[in-house]
């Protein structure tokens, strides 16, 4: 059950509560039925860190096999793309982009521009690409679809755009969401732009379970520094110890889910968003969720967004995609 923790109507609430994040914290924890969190939360200057730490882990293989990818076709990626101008919808680090970006570099001048809700992953963006002779590095810290289009208003007059979407974070969302966001991309950009997107595919869910809940307890963290976050940020009152992360696999959606288990009965006050959240023993909260593709599913999700696949790459080992499309 959750109290709210002021007696006043919601419209007073929303006026009084002072950040998106506060008020998506309060929506998602009101929620009748499965409490949850918005993802995109999870990325302050320590979950970025422990992110990037994520994706050298062993049992991780999603950044590897997209890395083999790029470095194996990226001048291919930047013949067929033809783009002065680069943007990518969330890096972390950026450091697999720099393959592409130096194949494009290879051909003319190109400018980047990273479109990031955290900060700490801009910086570390700008120190990655710091090296790369010529390249003209921006940033723009929103949200994905506002930040494209903040980024689009510096487009070459005669120049071709490249969106990059990578990491199978397409997975993040439901189809029909995946779905809207591809074609408000679509209806951005302008005929013959590219999109470069990656998509983590269907495979076994014991490898999967393993990724996302590794021996070393780094994604653990990274589940739990959602709660830090929140009592940093928001005022809240979460004890870590009475919280612990659980992966899922959901084989009729084939979504891996994290979740954080509270391990008592327990309230939580949280004064920015102006809730009591009450959590029963073994309840959770749905903090993401990563779906797994299959070939055909991702080729009607690009295909009724307005995007032609131009080529397409696949890793073996991991089993991953690597689409170029073209804008319809």
């Amino acid at each position: 059950m959750t109290i709210d923790a002021f007696d006043v109507t919601e419209s007073v609430i929303a006026k009084q509560i002072a950040s998106s994040f506060a008020m998506e914290v309060r929506t998602g924890l009101l929620r009748e039925g499965q409490k949850s969190l918005p993802p995109k939360y999870f990325y302050d200057s320590l979950g970025s860190t422990l992110f990037e730490a994520i994706t050298q882990l062993p049992e991780y293989g999603v950044w590897r096999a997209e890395r083999r990818l790029l470095i194996d076709n990226a001048d291919a990626i930047a013949s067929y793309a033809n783009a002065s101008m680069v943007i990518e919808l969330g890096s972390g680090s950026a450091s697999k982009t720099t393959y592409l970006l130096r194949a494009l570099l290879a051909k003319r001048a190109v400018s980047y521009c990273v479109v990031e809700i955290s900060r700490a992953a801009i910086e570390m963006t700008r120190r990655e690409l710091a090296s790369l002779s010529g390249l003209n590095v921006s940033g723009v810290e929103a949200e994905y679809l506002s930040g494209l289009e903040a980024a689009l208003r510096a487009r070459p007059a005669n120049g071709k755009v490249l969106v990059m979407f990578l990491g199978g974070s397409i997975g993040n969302a439901d189809y029909l969401s995946n779905a809207r966001f591809l074609q408000r991309i679509r209806r951005l950009l302008q005929p013959g732009d590219g999109l470069l997107l990656g998509a983590d595919l269907e495979k076994p869910s014991e490898t999967l379970l393993a990724a996302y809940d590794d021996a070393l307890g780094v994604t653990a963290a990274f589940n739990l520094n959602y709660l830090v976050r929140m009592n940093r940020e928001l005022g809240a009152d979460f004890r870590l110890p009475n919280f612990r992360h659980r992966a899922c696999f959901d084989t009729r959606k084939h979504d891996v889910e994290m979740h954080l288990v509270s391990l008592c009965e327990q309230q939580v006050c949280i004064p920015a968003a102006a809730i009591v959240v009450s959590l029963e023993e073994g309840e959770t909260i749905h903090t993401e969720s990563s779906h797994k593709y299959s070939l055909d599913e991702l080729a009607d999700l690009t295909g009724c967004s307005g995007f032609e696949c131009v080529m397409q790459w696949f890793d073996i080992e991991w089993r991953f995609a690597s689409g170029l499309y073209r804008a319809a």
